[in-house]
């Protein structure tokens, strides 16, 4: 572990969020999952579980998505001491045709439920040329893009999306009705490296919001209104009754065009596979109480999977996504940037994280310590 400091201005939104000077504590990856891994295992999840759970969760922390990466491992094991989650579940499809299912994962960890729900949506399309996967009775999942990308070594399109918490209020609305209900799409491509789209349908995930309040930072407006309905700076207006606004901040910029994009994976997700929808939804911080009144069952997520020769040979569609990547990436650009395809800037932070080490903020180790004496794992040393 080493002390690094550093300055990062990384685009027009992050920013805001980093563009000052911050102290971080470096870990190496295999220290990190090691450590990681054994939080599960000593949670009571089986050895193989714990490995796919460290695998989704550490490669948020490798694409640069810290908001979800380790960060949150404190509250996966509050919400498994709360009885919230189950360290052993039974995974299993309750209902299918040909191309679709529906599947429980008995309140497992959306960790260790979305890639087993992914991996169905897979086995499907392979037979059939599309797979369908809707999932009730599961909890936070991670990155959206994880469970898409899997889809793309199988020269597949992978789409993957969830449900969450109310954190958000439609377009004129002063409840909190939508979670950030992020939408991931990988599209494999041959020589280039493949397109990743992974994100909220909010103006900023809520990830973004927590480490701005870590850092006592403003939110850029838009982001937030307050309880009256009043777009607001402060980062921390959640806790006195504010939301969180859909894509696009207000109407005069696209926020009804957001609140449909959450709208969407908020039925995909759960209206279609039983788990709870809208107000519903559990929060993840185990100290919030659950919804007395339930709809269904648990967080909800929605996978799909796409043959790519099942509408052209996938040789020539990725000999053309070469070309539609390049061709966008070559385009003009205002100057000083540079246009990207999305996946990149979170490719190009794995490859550096991988090398160089995952920074976490002082306030994440003090957690992580914390947790680690709690269970008896050892922290790194």
């Amino acid at each position: 572990m080493q002390l690094l400091t550093i300055s990062l201005r990384l685009s027009a939104q992050k920013a805001i969020l980093l563009q000052t000077n911050l102290t971080l504590l470096m870990y190496p990856y295999k220290d990190l999952f090691a450590f990681t891994k054994n939080v599960f295992l000593a949670m009571g999840c089986p050895q193989e579980d714990a490995q796919v759970a460290t695998t989704v969760l550490l490669s948020a922390d490798l694409r640069g998505v810290d908001s979800h990466g380790v960060a949150r491992l404190t509250g996966y094991v509050r919400l498994w001491e709360a009885g919230r989650i189950n360290a052993k579940p039974n995974v299993r499809i309750v209902h299918e045709t040909p191309s679709t299912a529906t599947v429980d994962g008995d309140g497992g960890l959306g960790l260790v439920v979305a890639p087993i729900a992914m991996q169905i949506a897979i086995d499907k399309a392979k037979q059939v040329g599309s797979g369908w996967v809707s999932v009730k009775n599961s909890n936070h999942y991670g990155i959206a893009g994880y469970h898409a990308m899997m889809a793309l070594e199988h020269d597949m399109i992978g789409i993957s999306m969830t449900n969450a918490s109310p954190l958000v209020a439609p377009t004129n609305s002063l409840k909190r009705l939508l979670g950030t209900n992020p939408i991931a799409v990988a599209i494999p491509a041959k020589n280039e490296p493949p397109m990743v789209a992974d994100f909220a349908t909010t103006t900023a995930a809520n990830g973004k919001l927590e480490i701005l309040q870590r850092k006592n930072l403003d939110a850029p407006l838009g982001w937030i209104q307050d309880k009256n309905g009043v777009t607001t700076p402060n980062a921390h207006e959640l806790k006195d009754g504010g939301a969180l606004l859909p894509l696009g901040g207000d109407r005069e910029h696209g926020s009804h065009k957001g609140y449909c994009l959450g709208s969407i994976v908020d039925i995909f997700s759960a209206v279609l596979s039983g788990a709870n929808y809208g107000p519903w939804v559990p929060p993840f911080v185990s100290f919030l109480p659950v919804p007395s009144d339930p709809v269904g069952e648990g967080i909800g997520h929605f996978f799909g999977a796409m043959r790519v020769d099942a509408f052209r040979p996938a040789d020539d569609f990725k000999t053309h996504m070469d070309n539609w990547i390049t061709t966008f990436r070559n385009a003009p650009a205002v100057e000083g940037e540079k246009v990207l395809i999305p996946g990149d800037p979170e490719r190009e932070i794995q490859f550096s994280r991988l090398n160089e080490g995952v920074p976490l903020l002082e306030p994440v180790v003090k957690d992580l310590k914390e947790v680690a004496e709690k269970l008896g794992v050892a922290f790194i040393e």
